[in-house]
């Protein structure tokens, strides 16, 4: 599935990180008085904890009577139970901060949820985001951050010392890794003493399954598709053929996603399949010189014609049935706000950015990463799909071990989408997905 606008986009960073601190904590922003008091539930991602304080202290300027704080559960499993059972109870907070896609489908929505498709802002949303907040019965979300890309990070260092060029073509990047290595630098970094770094050949090559079968993502939904035929092996097969080539860092058993990034900001390894959002507030915190030196490009497929990037939508914020009267008008109100131009500047004032915003009318900043400036082409020329999970709520839990598996040699590429393909099957019947 392809963009359908050529609109300017603004970028902001989004993030897979793991939790750093405890459920319970809480902040906020200055004395409300008398006004009304909103709290939000969110994960205690340190990126996460950086955007809301940095959108509470814009939003006090605009409404200075509203007292808003923030209350963080661990991301993971064990935040996504937390959700689950303040919903379930009705004990949520006024508004919560989740995913968009195939874990808020996991909410129950329509019985959990307040509906905000009749809110003005709705229109300014792209329409990609408006499906992995929506079901037939309603809209839910309101973007608290910004698209990005799983894609291949790369070292522009590297490519011009190497005279090397962007590939657009699976042949053109191993031609590449041959010449890298050659150089005595690692070709790919990989970093598995963070497991959930390993799954990115697989979901960063989604858009090259969908430009060779566009039905792909329904298709699955349906069973009538599987990750052990083409298209959607490739992704398994090339991490297997990029560890039997040697082109992975010797210590990519135990190197963490840290390592990962140092090594491309060093110039130890050239090319880290990763997400942009990550590898964008990793840079903006730890490597601010590295901005104009950290590039992007796309997992390459079989053909240059369907060359693009496979992109993940923002979280989202939603608002729980069990927030009532006032506060709830107080909550549409702050979505709204959000939802708009002064919510994209407080968000880019917030975070390093990483990936395109999904509104209507949000401006570009002047000193982007070149990360971000790669990415802007493949957006404007309608070179974008969205990953699976915004596809399909079919999804499995044990991907990160099976993609280990294959990129340490354990397991062949093939027998990875197998296992693959009977993880999934128990999700999608828990589910109650026809054909399963």
């Amino acid at each position: 599935m392809r963009s359908q606008r050529s609109t300017r986009l603004v970028i902001a960073a989004s993030t897979l990180a793991v939790a750093l601190g405890a459920t319970g904590c809480s902040s906020g922003s200055g004395d409300g008085g008398d006004g009304t008091e909103l709290s939000i539930y969110i994960d205690s991602a340190e990126s996460s904890v950086t955007t809301f304080d940095g959108l509470i202290t814009a939003y006090k300027e605009v409404e200075p009577d509203v007292t808003i704080t923030t209350e963080t559960h661990p991301a993971g499993g064990e935040g996504d139970n937390l959700v689950k059972t303040r919903l379930a109870t009705g004990e949520m907070n006024d508004l919560f901060y989740y995913n968009s896609g195939s874990l808020f489908q996991a909410l129950n929505p329509d019985q959990t949820m307040v509906d905000l498709s009749g809110e003005d802002w709705v229109d300014s949303l792209l329409p990609d985001f408006v499906t992995t907040v929506s079901t037939d019965e309603g809209l839910y979300g309101a973007p608290a951050a910004a698209s990005f890309a799983g894609a291949m990070i790369y070292s522009k260092p590297v490519y011009e010392q190497l005279g090397l060029t962007v590939p657009t073509t699976w042949d053109e990047f191993m031609a590449n890794n041959v010449k890298i290595k050659a150089a005595g630098i690692d070709p790919i970094a990989q970093t598995y003493g963070d497991t959930w770094t390993s799954q990115l050949f697989v979901l960063g090559d989604f858009y090259n399954v969908l430009a060779d079968d566009p039905d792909w993502a329904k298709e699955f939904t349906a069973n009538e598709r599987k990750f052990a035929e083409e298209p959607a092996l490739a992704g398994f097969e090339h991490q297997q053929e990029a560890f039997d080539a040697g082109y992975f860092n010797k210590d990519f058993a135990s190197a963490t996603y840290d390592d990962g990034v140092r090594m491309l900001v060093e110039g130890t390894a050239a090319q880290y399949p990763m997400l942009t959002g990550n590898v964008a507030g990793a840079i903006g915190t730890n490597y601010p010189d590295a901005a104009d030196s950290i590039g992007v490009f796309p997992i390459p497929g079989d053909d240059a014609a369907s060359n693009g990037l496979t992109v993940w939508m923002p979280n989202a914020l939603y608002i729980p049935k069990s927030t009532e009267g006032a506060t709830l008008e107080a909550a549409k109100k702050f979505t709204a706000w959000l939802a708009s131009p002064e919510g994209c500047d407080a968000i880019a004032e917030s975070t390093t950015l990483g990936g395109p915003f999904v509104i209507d009318g949000c401006d570009l900043p002047a000193d982007v990463p070149a990360i971000v400036s790669d990415m802007q082409v493949y957006f404007d020329n309608d070179q974008t799909g969205l990953a699976l999970e915004f596809l399909s709520p079919v999804k499995g839990p044990a991907l990160e071990q099976i993609t280990v598996e294959v990129g340490s040699g354990i397991t062949s590429g093939k027998d990875g989408a197998a296992l693959y393909d009977e993880d999934v099957k128990k999700q999608a019947k828990q589910l109650g997905l026809d054909g399963w």
